[in-house]
């Protein structure tokens, strides 16, 4: 008997990761799910073991705050996005900065790879998104359009568009290396702040007005309005592998799932002692992670005091 996939997602075995000195601000899993990747407003980027929660590398480079991580596909590379003004190219492999992307004049809020680990897109309060090329990291196309800050930003899952959204409370879809006008979808009363797509080509998006809203950029159209009941700032978005359940956070202390084919909420999850702030699935699909701003203090650390991010793993009954 089929079971909705949301049923085997439950808060269990929580483990907290509790070297940083800030609040964290995204965390991105390996493609092998064996490594997960944080950063912080500290200014560092940090790797763990993703079951043992183990600390395994500091990376140091970034002037200011650390907004936005994300592994390549392969997982062989990792970006970074800071208030800096810069993106950051890493190797894991050999621990070292390969590239780095200086063509923002304000803070980079969003680096997203694409799929097929060719382009790089960045945006930040320059009100411009920007295309790399990651191998050479050498910059292809500006794409102008947006009146006020990029704040986030996702490839499709065949590389060949690239969304983002805006404090001018728009989100666009740009077609990579052409001459047509950005499809603009329009709806939300506050800032974009996240942004997802399904494997299915459905497009999330997540605004301070307190709503999540699923598009078909296709046809441009708003499939369903989620939530709104609360005034909050949604922060972050995440589908599930299959495309079937959206998981998403916002101020307060539950992580929601939601079912994209009807538009309900089928769970909320809580395991956070202050505001969820991001949320990922591993590529397989088991684990949903989220961070919070919250300074977890463990009992065998009662003098530091250090952000803190913690995962919950699903019950599989």
């Amino acid at each position: 008997m089929w079971r909705h996939p949301s049923l085997d997602l439950s808060v269990s075995n929580i483990r907290y990761f509790s070297k940083h000195k800030g609040e964290v601000n995204c965390c991105a899993f390996s493609p092998d799910c064996q490594i997960m990747l944080t950063c912080c407003d500290d200014g560092r980027l940090y790797l763990w073991n993703a079951t043992s929660a183990k600390h395994l590398a500091t990376f140091n480079g970034h002037s200011g705050p650390v907004k936005s991580c994300v592994f390549s596909s392969d997982g062989q590379l990792f970006a970074s996005a800071s208030h800096d003004r810069t993106v950051r190219i890493w190797s894991r492999s050999s621990t070292e900065c390969t590239h780095i992307l200086t063509a923002h004049s304000g803070s980079v809020e969003t680096v997203s790879f694409s799929p097929d680990g060719q382009w790089l897109v960045s945006g930040g309060w320059d009100n411009r998104a920007l295309i790399w090329r990651v191998q050479s990291g050498e910059l292809l196309e500006d794409l102008r359009g947006h009146t006020a800050a990029v704040q986030t930003s996702a490839f499709s899952s065949d590389s060949q568009c690239v969304a983002t959204g805006s404090w001018d409370r728009t989100v666009r879809v740009w077609k990579l290396f052409e001459e047509k006008e950005a499809v603009t979808l329009q709806g939300h009363l506050g800032n974009v702040a996240c942004l997802c797509f399904s494997v299915s080509g459905m497009l999330a998006s997540g605004s301070w007005d307190g709503t999540v809203r699923v598009w078909s950029p296709l046809s441009h159209a708003c499939l369903f309005v989620l939530g709104g009941c609360e005034r909050v700032w949604v922060r972050s978005l995440a589908f599930s592998r299959d495309g079937l359940v959206l998981a998403s956070t916002a101020e307060g202390d539950m992580v929601r799932i939601w079912d994209v084919t009807t538009g309900v909420c089928l769970k909320r999850l809580q395991g956070h002692k202050d505001s969820a702030y991001g949320c990922v699935f591993t590529s397989d699909g088991k684990l949903l992670t989220s961070g919070s701003e919250q300074l977890d203090v463990e009992e065998d650390e009662e003098n530091s005091t250090e952000e803190s991010l913690n995962t919950g793993q699903d019950s599989k009954e």
